[in-house]
């Protein structure tokens, strides 16, 4: 049967891109310290700076954030709460730092929004992250896709990091999250919460129009991050279509039971040739084995 021409049109049709400012701001600052010994010296700090966001003129939410991308974590912060459900919604993103704010124009507005941010659930992210709704909403209409987690691939995905320049290195007290496509990192951003992280990725992850490329078996979205895997991170995940997440520390018990229940390989303790599978372990290939370990006298 013959492709209508108009459904072909339609299928390649441009997405209609938000008008976004880049309103990006200093991520770290210099201050004087006083070590053990009396002696003064200088370090640098991560910023920290509150950003409300508001939607068609209503104040929504104050996140507080290091301000590396302010209008992606928006866009992010959106489609992750199920307010948006894709950012042709969105005409602009507006952010002043004169004013910390982020001012968000909806094509058509937000159909319910009262009643569907009148319930909060506050989570284990970093600063105090929220979520409107419940947590397990929708989750089985997501479908994640085919593919394999080599584990060469994810032992390159670690080295990745490890090597990776960045303010946790020359400042502390952040989180990193990333997104690698095979294993290409696509994108690294830090944050003074990981649930700001992976919300930022979300948003830019939205504004790419590039199809998923053809990898064969391995799967071409990975997720790391240096956070534990809650609940909300492996939720966002899956929500980006991303069906093997990375991280270096461990996995919460509802994080481990959504990560089962949509499909997710999800792996945890990573670093160096050391990880744990938690999830779905028939999603991860063996095909770099290390060799085992010298016995003990």
């Amino acid at each position: 049967m013959t492709a209508d021409p108009s459904t072909i049109a339609a299928a390649r049709k441009p997405m209609r891109q938000p008008l976004l400012t880049v309103a990006s701001a200093p991520l770290t600052e210099q201050v004087e310290v006083r070590n053990e010994y009396g002696e003064s010296t200088t370090v640098h700090i991560p910023a920290e700076r509150d950003l409300t966001v508001y939607v068609d003129k209503r104040e929504l939410v104050t996140l507080m954030t290091l301000g590396a991308h302010p209008e992606w974590l928006t866009l992010g912060y959106l489609l992750n709460q199920r307010l948006i459900a894709s950012i042709e919604e969105v005409e602009s993103v507006t952010v002043d730092w004169d004013v910390n704010a982020a001012s968000v124009k909806t094509r058509k507005g937000i159909d319910r929004i009262e009643e569907r941010t009148a319930r909060r659930v506050v989570t284990t992210g970093c600063g105090q992250g929220s979520v409107f709704g419940g947590l397990m909403d929708e989750l089985d209409r997501i479908e994640l896709p085919e593919g394999v987690l080599r584990q060469s691939q994810l032992y390159a995905i670690v080295n990745a990091i490890r090597l990776k320049e960045s303010t946790y290195k020359s400042a502390g007290s952040v989180h990193a999250c990333a997104l690698f496509r095979g294993t290409e990192l696509a994108l690294f951003v830090e944050d003074v919460g990981r649930h700001n992280a992976v919300d930022t990725i979300a948003g830019w992850l939205a504004l790419q129009q590039e199809p998923v490329r053809d990898s064969g078996d391995m799967l071409d979205k990975v997720f790391y991050t240096t956070g534990r895997l809650t609940s909300e991170m492996v939720i966002k995940s899956a929500q980006m279509g991303v069906a093997a997440v990375i991280s270096r520390s461990g996995i919460t018990q509802m994080g481990l039971q959504v990560a089962r229940r949509v499909g997710l390989c999800a792996v945890g303790r990573a670093t160096n040739r050391h990880f744990l599978c938690y999830a779905n372990p028939q999603r991860l290939m063996l095909d770099d084995i290390p060799p085992p370990a010298p016995a003990r006298a």
